[in-house]
């Protein structure tokens, strides 16, 4: 027979030792070390102060080193820091605890491109655009790296799939001018750049790119030096400022000479030399966390110091014989980003002058090539439990049964959790009606992760009680770790549906939700009514962690 105490003990079990340590810590009042590590590192990466970050987020992934979560956070605040290999190690490690980890291939990517490693940074970008089809961002950069790699034509599906989700994005468009650059169009591609700028007046790539390909392309030195103005007008002022102004003064001083034959689109007009000097250029990193298809990346900005390595090429032009930065945003290093542009949302900016080259007509671009076809991945597929469902035995020897149980107990309390549970079997099957000895069989089996025998103990416990929720919890939680997370969700949603107040059932629904059905919704709906159920409980930080990275 139990006694209140053994019963006690016995239902305290239920949300396993891992749950009694964390509401131990919560009684002694403070976060467990793990996530207020990984809360204080995101204060910091906010904050800009990436080296306490670092700090911060080396302690959470000692702590935490099966979240992947916290090493792709660790990732971006050594990417910020400048140890770009150290950064790697930390993505990879993310992406091998989780491979859906879309943040993490998107980082990883971004730190690709700024070492120029394309090959690389397009896998990285099409792992992510296949989970995430519906973000823009993740369909730019692989666009542009593309487009560095020579892709033209993906390059260009890349970019249409962008604008389609968002046609007032001047990066799609100014892709494309590029792109059209790159097929030797230089006047459709000076239509794209002129739209890109009807979108954003400020978009400082597009007005450059626009003056590059007036004055050495279309050899239109006014409106050339028409659009070096307006760019060198941008406040605040664009870290080039001084070679820009070089040369829109070379082009002011060379006399205006009307061509009687304009050139051709065809043949293609060789490309002009790439910028050989060093040259700076931002990247996007993306810091949010787990898995959620419809968030929009928090966006960090960060310079990185890179260098193009030289292109052969040939220049028919009158311009070729100028400085290399003429060319400055025909560089692929300066395509999509200005080194005045980070802070335009924050300084404000100058308009353009009145009179620029950007006719009415010029603000429709050719037609944009159809979006490339996305085909999102097929949802997860788990394995469908076989349950047993036994009938509700027979009453057997009670007074034998509980020798065994209590040897059970004694080798539970000095930790030997093997001869506990055969000590249970034991006694489970002298008394097969025994519920707590079926039940305990089930929950030791389960700490030494025989699931196989313990759903088999805890459906009998089942047979016994049918309405017991300690029993049926923990054979959610088997089937959970047993991968038949289906199943557990099932069983979880009839304890929730008999006990709508059971905090301990809508935080586990919504942690299969979050990790394995990849359902960011169903995730949230639940981890919400956990929250109001029970916002102290200590595992509300992960959870309101959880619910800030993946905003709806």
């Amino acid at each position: 027979m139990l006694t209140p105490k053994t019963m006690l003990v016995t239902k305290n079990r239920i949300l396993s030792g891992a749950i009694l340590f964390l509401l131990a810590v919560f009684i002694a009042g403070c976060t467990p070390p793990g996530p207020r590590a990984m809360l204080k590192g995101k204060k910091f990466l906010e904050r800009g102060d990436f080296n306490s970050a670092v700090d911060q987020f080396k302690t959470a992934t000692t702590i935490l080193p099966a979240n992947a979560q916290a090493w792709n956070y660790y990732g971006v605040a050594l990417q910020h820091t400048g140890q770009p290999e150290d950064a790697v190690d930390a993505y990879n490690r993310a992406l091998t605890l989780n491979r859906d980890l879309t943040e993490a291939h998107y980082n990883l990517g971004s730190l690709w491109l700024e070492q120029n490693k394309l090959d690389s940074a397009i896998t990285e970008f099409t792992a992510y655009t296949l989970r995430r089809s519906n973000s823009p961002e993740g369909w730019l950069k692989l666009g542009t790296a593309q487009l560095r790699a020579g892709e033209i034509v993906s390059a260009e599906k890349s970019f249409s799939t962008a604008y389609y989700m968002n046609t007032n994005s001047p990066e799609a468009l100014n892709g494309f001018g590029l792109a059209r650059i790159q097929r030797g169009r230089p006047r459709e591609a000076s239509q794209f750049f002129a739209a890109a700028i009807g979108r954003d007046p400020n978009y400082a790539p597009a007005i450059l790119n626009l003056a590059t390909v007036d004055a050495e392309y279309l050899r239109d030195n006014k409106a050339a030096l028409e659009n070096y103005h307006a760019y060198l007008a941008l406040t605040p002022r664009p870290a080039d400022w001084d070679e820009v102004n070089a040369l829109a003064s070379s082009l002011e001083e060379t006399p205006v000479v009307a061509v009687a034959n304009p050139p051709q689109e065809n043949p293609p007009a060789p490309l002009p030399p790439l910028v050989l000097n060093e040259a700076r250029t931002q990247t996007s990193t993306s810091i949010h966390s787990s898995t959620q298809p419809k968030m929009q990346p928090t966006i960090h900005k960060t310079q990185t110091t890179v260098k193009e390595q030289p292109q052969q090429t040939t220049v028919a032009t009158s311009q070729s014989a100028q400085s290399p930065g003429a060319l400055h945003n025909l560089n692929p290093f300066h395509w999509f980003n200005s080194s005045t542009q980070e802070n335009y949302s924050q300084n404000g900016v100058t308009p353009l002058p009145a009179e620029n080259t950007i006719q009415p007509t010029e603000l429709n671009p050719p037609p944009v090539p159809k979006p490339e076809k996305i085909a999102p991945p097929p949802p997860p597929v788990f394995p469908r439990y076989s349950f047993l469902s036994p009938r509700k035995p027979r009453a057997g020897d009670r007074k034998a049964a509980s020798g065994a149980f209590t040897r059970a107990r004694a080798f539970e309390e000095d930790s030997q959790l093997a001869e506990a549970a055969q000590a249970y079997q034991k006694a489970a099957q002298l008394d097969p009606a025994w519920f707590e000895a079926q039940y305990n069989y089930g929950v030791l089996e389960y700490r030494l992760r025989n699931f196989r025998q313990s759903l088999a103990a805890s459906e009998m416990a089942l047979a016994i009680q049918p309405d017991s929720a300690a029993a049926r919890y923990n054979f959610a939680l088997t089937l959970k770790a047993s991968g038949y997370a289906t199943d557990a969700v099932n069983e979880l949603k009839k304890i929730a549906a008999a006990d709508p107040d059971l905090s301990s059932a809508q935080l586990a629904l919504g942690d299969i939700y979050a990790q394995q059905l990849r359902d960011t919704d169903s995730a949230r709906e639940h981890y919400l009514k956990f929250l109001d159920l029970d916002p102290r409980n200590p595992q509300a930080t992960n959870v309101r962690f959880w619910l800030e990275s993946n905003p709806q």
